[in-house]
């Protein structure tokens, strides 16, 4: 949902834009984005039994009375989840999420990318709300195009941990989100982008990562597949830096405590809203903090395992409006 903000109409018969405010009384007290900590503001993680691996079912949450519950916040993922290939929503997912809008919900995207690789993708979708960014790391009001907070990995922690990992596993091909709404992406010798069409500028070599501050490190193993990356890196980096897998080819480090719960919740804040109030949509593991620390956490049937075994409920996949179909079910 977007900053509270006079936005004007779209023009009859166009579609409407993937994020727009609805008038309403301002919250009482929202909290600052920028917490004294990276855990600041979260709920404990809630043990989930999860549905059965692979089941596609509707899970009907239920409020008070036993009357169908609706949720303040829609947070949604982008890949694999909110967007079809291509980068698109469908006709019927924008309409699903004006539908929740009407009901009073509102609107958070929640993605891995960072703020410079999908801004643009933002502004074309006519989203305006705030975005959490970079596995949790950045809160961006898109439609200011401004930062409202960021955490950074110290470059001086991520060279160590990419060292541990290293000898661990062998040598790596290793990529750096920057810092920033101007940040690049750079990738070293070796490295080969997950996503193409993202913009990357290649470095000759790896002490090149390190000449400005940086978000977050991507790393990509020869032989290893992404689990197996992932949980070497995760046995040698504790203490040091999070890791999560994030989709094909996209094992990446971060600050340490920084997840997507963590900055849908200094999100949430803002708006006045907390775990309680959340519907949540994912595909990946690093989007298992998130539907842990919501209310209700859907996952997509093409989701991985990981999430799967967490979620409370499984819709069908996102080529086949699967956050549509939820949204429609619960505020329709």
């Amino acid at each position: 949902m977007a900053l509270p903000s006079a936005h004007p109409s779209p023009p009859p018969g166009a579609a409407p834009p993937l994020d727009q405010p609805q008038a309403g009384p301002a919250p009482a007290a929202a909290l600052p984005l920028a917490p004294p900590h990276a855990g600041a503001g979260l709920a404990p993680a809630r043990a989930r039994p999860g549905p059965v691996s692979g089941q596609v079912f509707p899970s009907e949450p239920r409020g008070l009375g036993g009357r169908r519950r609706t949720y303040a916040l829609v947070a949604t993922d982008l890949d694999g989840t909110l967007l079809r290939a291509g980068d698109q929503v469908s006709a019927r997912t924008r309409a699903a999420l004006e539908l929740a809008r009407g009901a009073g919900a509102r609107h958070i995207v929640v993605t891995g990318r960072p703020v410079p690789g999908v801004r643009g993708l933002l502004a074309r979708l006519g989203y305006d709300g705030i975005a959490v960014c970079g596995q949790g790391a950045q809160v961006y009001d898109a439609a200011g195009g401004r930062m409202l907070s960021a955490l950074t990995l110290d470059r001086e922690t991520a060279a160590t941990a990419l060292g541990k990992i290293e000898a661990e596993t062998g040598a790596l091909f290793a990529a750096v989100d920057q810092d920033g709404t101007d940040g690049h992406t750079l990738i070293e010798p070796g490295y080969r982008m997950a996503h193409p069409t993202l913009p990357a500028r290649p470095v000759p070599h790896r002490d090149s990562l390190w000449e400005r501050p940086i978000a977050k490190v991507l790393i990509r193993h020869p032989e290893l597949t992404d689990d197996e990356l992932a949980a070497a890196a995760r046995s040698v980096v504790d203490g040091l830096a999070t890791v999560t897998m994030a989709g094909p080819g996209t094992v990446e480090l971060q600050p340490l405590g920084v997840t997507k719960a963590t900055g849908l919740a200094r999100a949430a804040a803002q708006l006045g809203l907390g775990p309680a109030d959340t519907l949540a949509f994912g595909d990946m593991p690093n989007d298992v903090p998130m539907l842990r620390w919501a209310a209700h956490g859907v996952a997509m049937a093409n989701s991985h395992a990981e999430l799967l075994a967490v979620a409370d409920e499984i819709t069908v996949s996102n080529e086949e409006d699967g956050v549509a179909r939820v949204l429609e079910r619960l505020y329709g």
